[in-house]
């Protein structure tokens, strides 16, 4: 059995109700083995301006909500609706991108999700960002003067770029890896793709470390 640390690298979109979907697998996977699972949420516009947005009155819009968001949300227990815009979130992973440098990433990852899905806020408004982040305990003002700068945008095209270089084209898309054992090489990585449920995680766990997993 091995202590070595497992780590997940997610590229999600804010705008993309099957990376919301993702979240509670994710949560239950870190809560089953603690310390030793280390999450690292990454960015990827599915429509990054000057994209048009999706219509929000799309029939495939939704026949997509109908026949497979609703189902999976019912399963893992998230109350989703069907948001009434469909903004361009490069600006929602900016805000994001600051909190995480005063340690509430994870309080305003959360808080933007839970805005769009379930309260139908329009996360590409500089506005209703500020006013999330600052229920999250994230100082406004500080975030608004970031959010005019390049910083935080470079952060959010670095992410994107390296997504290209693994080959993502869609999200949620999580990468499982480990470190090496003394000279020996790790296991190759393995990706997930999609809502994936929380037995592919175990998986590919299993497949990771042969020798056995424990909790920390």
């Amino acid at each position: 059995m091995t202590s070595s640390k497992l780590y997940l690298d997610v590229w999600s979109d804010f705008v993309c109700p099957f990376c919301y979907l993702e979240v509670p697998v994710i949560d239950q996977f870190k809560q089953t083995y603690g310390e030793a699972v280390e999450v690292r949420w990454h960015a990827f516009e599915l429509r990054p301006e000057p994209a048009s947005a999706i219509d929000p009155d799309s029939d495939l819009l939704h026949e997509t909500w109908e026949n497979s968001v609703y189902p999976i949300a019912n399963e893992r227990g998230l109350l989703l609706r069907l948001p009434p815009v469909q903004p361009h979130s490069r600006k929602a992973f900016e805000t994001a991108f600051f909190a995480r440098e005063s340690g509430r990433f994870d309080v305003v990852h959360r808080a933007i999700f839970k805005a769009y899905f379930e309260d139908g806020i329009d996360i590409g408004d500089t506005d209703a960002l500020l006013d999330i982040a600052a229920t999250c305990g994230i100082d406004p003002e500080s975030l608004e003067e970031a959010l005019l700068g390049d910083e935080l945008t470079d952060a959010v095209i670095e992410d994107e770029e390296f997504a290209k270089k693994l080959g993502v084209t869609g999200v949620p898309f999580v990468v499982l890896s480990r470190d090496g054992v003394g000279d020996q090489e790790p296991q190759p990585p393995i990706a997930l793709r999609g809502a994936a449920p929380i037995e592919h995680f175990e998986a590919a766990l299993g497949r990771l470390f042969p020798e056995g997993f424990s909790a920390a």
